[in-house]
């Protein structure tokens, strides 16, 4: 599979690189968050991120008003395992060198399968704030190196990635997909997911990096 920058055209229809923020005490901060050197973690939201003055600038000007949630995903992945997607932008700021894989969610079909033939990947250079747009499939970063880890700032609508409230009957054929609140997930055969619940529909290539 073809690496290119996050900066290349290529990467337009998913989302775009965000310039103009200082974000030193951001790239500080998650000096301290856990990074695993065997696993993947994500923490929703994060209380000493989200003391930083740069929270109030991304919810009144990322997020247009909107309350936020500022977390982290830190390890070591090189497999893609699943997809997911939101309702909504995501910001990414690559606190190391790292990889998205990335799709588009207009490439689902109708009984929500995505062949992973489709998905790109994109390098992103630390210090790289990147938006994410609600219709791109991703998951988690992947390393930059073979025995590298990556540090990822991620920031979402508050609530997002928390459990679901309880809830009726699923009403509609994508509501098998809802994994969390505002999280929307197709995982791989070989993931393992499946066996916890989730919706089994990526189709092809479980790819590695």
């Amino acid at each position: 599979m073809t690496i290119k920058p996050v900066t290349s055209r290529s990467f337009k229809p998913f989302g775009r690189v965000i310039k103009g923020y200082y974000l030193k005490s951001l790239m500080d901060k998650m000096q301290e968050t856990e990074c695993p050197a065997d696993a993947v973690t994500y923490v929703p939201s994060v209380e000493s991120l989200e003391k930083l003055p740069i929270f109030k600038q991304f919810s009144e000007e990322a997020y247009g008003g909107m309350p936020i949630q500022i977390g982290y995903c830190n390890g070591f992945n090189h497999t893609l395992n699943a997809v997911e997607y939101h309702r909504d932008s995501e910001l990414n700021y690559a606190c190391t060198d790292m990889i998205l894989l990335v799709g588009k969610q207009q490439d689902i079909t109708k009984d929500f399968h995505y062949d992973t033939s489709k998905m790109q990947a994109f390098y992103v250079k630390k210090g790289t704030l990147v938006e994410m747009y609600a219709t791109t499939l991703h998951y988690a970063p992947i390393s930059a190196g073979e025995n590298e880890t990556f540090r990822c700032v991620v920031v979402l609508p508050k609530g997002t990635n928390e459990a679901l409230p309880a809830r009726g009957k699923a009403k509609t054929k994508e509501d098998a997909l809802l994994t969390h609140v505002n999280k929307w997930l197709i995982a791989h055969p070989e993931s393992g997911l499946g066996e916890t619940g989730a919706f089994v529909g990526l189709e092809g290539e479980n790819i590695k990096i």
